[in-house]
């Protein structure tokens, strides 16, 4: 593969180099995730430059670690090593690099550890028990990870240490400075952590109810949705003729018409969709598979992206468009959706996929769907739920409403 990219006397002397075991691997798999020829030269130069940077420090690539990797961004920005391979673009290829290594398993460093490292070892502790012992999923996991965290920093990883009233103050310092959807998050997470330790036996069950309830009503605001106008525009911000376009036309109008999450688009494969009888199936949060309608719109819009969708090897729909190719995210996916809405002039709090899948349940509302078939497509557990996403037909009360009567005074 490394031919690709270099004529015969240099291939000689980059596959007898310090990395040349892995290079033409390397270089392979670079063509595989669409990196431009002069992009992937880069890369190469960069790989072989770490490998001449590890030589000189006495180590073997195989014992390539973060540590060393940090130390070679640090050595690129103003070494004056012969040949290419430097300059601030350097660490960029070492990480590709790198990234391969590991994937290849091939590093002697303990990469698990070196994972688990990122969060203190009680934390790590309580994600491996929500994951065992409650079927977590990985979004629930960075999403409780990220408040436990929070509390271990302010109050130390010994439970022993904590008690209702360095609790209670650190919920509300939290929430003087985060809404409201984040702070009952918070809240959720941490009485989640107390019940584990609870039942490590290392702290008082009872400890739970030190934690403070935050008032906050569902049904107290208005869900914020596009107007029909606004939504529209939304989807016609998109040119269905460029690849790029047709996948974010397509991310759109699953969002908009099915009031899909982002996760579930971000999950769909081409063999979810039954284009003989016009369905579509869906894993969503709660990992139950749903058939769901498929409307001609969105049927269309899928094939149009699957015709022009760059080659792509694994079994995800939607990818991203520029190296490295890879599944688009549900971080991608709301990202979609947020850079169509600012192109199309859309005003809202909140800018994202969660904004049309609001719009696609108030939408079907005002048009007279029952809130139990709303539910069923939004695939709601109990009809309360949602009622917080489509509330209320706001044209229709006025139709009904009568004037308020006039109350007359005391003479």
């Amino acid at each position: 593969m490394l031919d690709h990219y270099f004529k015969t006397p240099l291939l000689e002397r980059l596959r007898s180099s310090r990395v040349g075991a892995y290079i033409d691997g390397f270089a392979g798999k670079l063509r595989d995730e669409g990196y431009s020829p002069p992009t992937s030269r880069a890369h190469l130069y960069s790989a072989i430059h770490l490998g001449g940077f590890v030589q000189l420090q006495g180590k073997r690539v195989e014992y390539l670690d973060e540590e060393t990797l940090a130390e070679f961004g640090q050595h690129v920005t103003h070494c004056q090593c012969p040949g290419p391979g430097g300059g601030k673009h350097a660490s960029r290829g070492a990480r590709r690099f790198f990234d391969y290594l590991r994937s290849l398993g091939i590093l002697r460093v303990d990469t698990a550890n070196e994972t688990q490292g990122r969060w203190p070892p009680v934390v790590e502790s309580f994600r491996r028990w929500l994951k065992q012992h409650c079927g977590a999923s990985e979004s629930t996991l960075r999403l409780y990870s990220h408040g436990v965290v929070q509390l271990v920093r302010t109050l130390g990883e010994d439970p022993n240490h904590y008690d209702a009233q360095a609790l209670r103050a650190f919920v509300l310092e939290r929430a003087r400075h985060s809404g409201m959807g984040a702070t009952k998050a918070l809240i959720q997470a941490l009485r989640s952590f107390l019940r584990y330790l609870a039942t490590e036996g290392k702290c008082s069950a009872a400890l739970r109810q030190a934690i403070p309830s935050v008032a906050g009503w569902r049904l107290a605001t208005l869900p914020r949705y596009l107007s029909s106008a606004e939504l529209e525009r939304t989807i016609d911000a998109c040119d269905p003729n460029t690849p790029q376009g047709a996948r974010n036309r397509a991310v759109l109008l699953l969002l908009a018409r099915l009031g899909l999450r982002a996760g579930d688009v971000a999950a769909l494969r081409p063999s979810d969709f039954d284009w003989r009888n016009a369905t579509l199936t869906v894993s969503g949060k709660t990992r139950w598979e749903a058939r769901l309608p498929l409307p001609q719109e969105v049927g269309d819009a899928v094939l149009q992206y699957l015709q022009l969708r760059p080659e792509f090897d694994y079994d995800q729909l939607f990818v991203r468009t520029r190296a490295p190719l890879r599944r688009l995210s549900a971080s991608g996916v709301s990202s979609v959706a947020r850079r169509a809405m600012r192109r199309a002039g859309v005003s809202l709090p909140s800018l994202g996929a969660h904004a049309l899948r609001r719009t696609a349940a108030t939408h079907m509302l005002r048009q007279g769907v029952p809130l139990e078939a709303i539910k069923t497509l939004l695939r709601h557990r109990s009809v309360d739920m949602t009622a917080t996403y489509a509330k209320v037909d706001l044209g229709l009360l006025r139709q009904v409403a009568q004037p308020w009567p006039e109350v007359l005074r005391c003479s």
